[in-house]
């Protein structure tokens, strides 16, 4: 079959990777626009850009797909199906229509479960104990159509965005794969999703990843985990910013947000219910270091009674 590609980031990559070891020919990638990136703002290109240029495969970056030409020139390729996976871009009915078997999309959660931009994270953050990806057919909805395909995984505790990320990118691909095949054989039914158990993952933003000390401890470890590596939970210490990498439940009790014990273990906290050890912080112009080492080095920083987020 002739497979038309369209994804952006590194989860995406990790399918057109796949994609480019299976059996059917990729004959053309849709990836985001250049960005610029980094400290001088340079533009970049997406990964799936890149992987693709490996491969010598023709890349389009159209601002949009509802204009008439940049629809004719995806129907010129003829594709017989379009995988999409964290492209960036709505697909007007318009494009859907175009490829013979339709458009296929990888998406990182169970459906309806967690439709939206952030599925992962904000798995982790509401304590959902599995995740995984569900390969649907697509509509003009945004994550709604029917589903062809699940694999799970169980969220452990100690999972943050970044490990689940990484095992759902290994397990995304293969589930394309055997979708795509069922496709091709006309073996496959789609699953109608009942929209009563849907949820929104809402796009994740660094003003939300401000710790607010107030919320139950419990809470905030999820929000920790589930915010590394991006955008990073963070408070203030001594009016200057501190992010927190990694954190525990733990014991205690005192003002949201004060430090109640400080030493090689980890730095407590008060939180409006129980408290957080603060295992792994970065201070302003530092790197990510556990908290046994920056009480050796900064001990005075730490003291009990100190107030974070003031």
């Amino acid at each position: 079959m002739r497979l038309v590609f369209a994804g952006t980031p590194d989860f995406a990559a990790e399918h057109l990777q796949a994609l480019l070891g299976g059996a059917h020919q990729v004959v053309a990638v849709y990836t985001q626009p250049d960005r610029p990136a980094g400290r001088g703002q340079k533009l970049m290109p997406s990964p799936v850009k890149q992987l693709a240029q490996a491969h010598g495969i023709p890349v389009y970056q159209p601002q949009t797909l509802r204009n008439p030409d940049a629809q004719a020139e995806l129907a010129a390729l003829a594709p017989d199906l379009m995988v999409v996976v964290a492209y960036g871009l709505i697909l007007p009915q318009a494009v859907l229509d175009i490829p013979r078997l339709g458009c296929i999309n990888s998406h990182a959660s169970l459906l309806p479960r967690w439709r939206g931009a952030a599925p992962i994270q904000r798995a982790i953050e509401a304590g959902d104990s599995v995740s995984g990806v569900t390969v649907m057919r697509m509509e003009a909805g945004l994550d709604t159509g029917p589903m062809l395909l699940k694999v799970t995984t169980p969220i452990s505790a100690e999972d943050t965005g970044g490990s689940l990320h990484d095992r759902l990118a290994q397990l995304g691909p293969v589930a394309v794969l055997e979708a795509i095949e069922g496709l091709a054989a006309g073996t496959l039914e789609g699953e109608v999703q009942n929209d009563a158990d849907a949820t929104y993952a809402h796009k994740l933003n660094k003003d939300e990843a401000r710790i607010d000390w107030t919320r139950p401890a419990i809470h905030l470890e999820r929000q920790i985990r589930a915010f590394n590596p991006w955008p990073i939970s963070h408070s203030l210490l001594n009016g200057e910013a501190l992010k927190v990498l990694s954190a525990r439940t733990a014991a205690g009790a005192g003002t949201p947000g004060e430090i109640i014990a400080a030493d090689k273990g980890g730095l407590t906290v008060a939180c409006g219910e129980g408290a957080l050890s603060l295992s792994r912080l970065q201070l302003p112009g530092g790197k990510p270091l556990a908290f046994s080492d920056l009480y050796n080095s900064r001990q005075a920083l730490f003291s009990t009674g100190t107030v974070l987020g003031q």
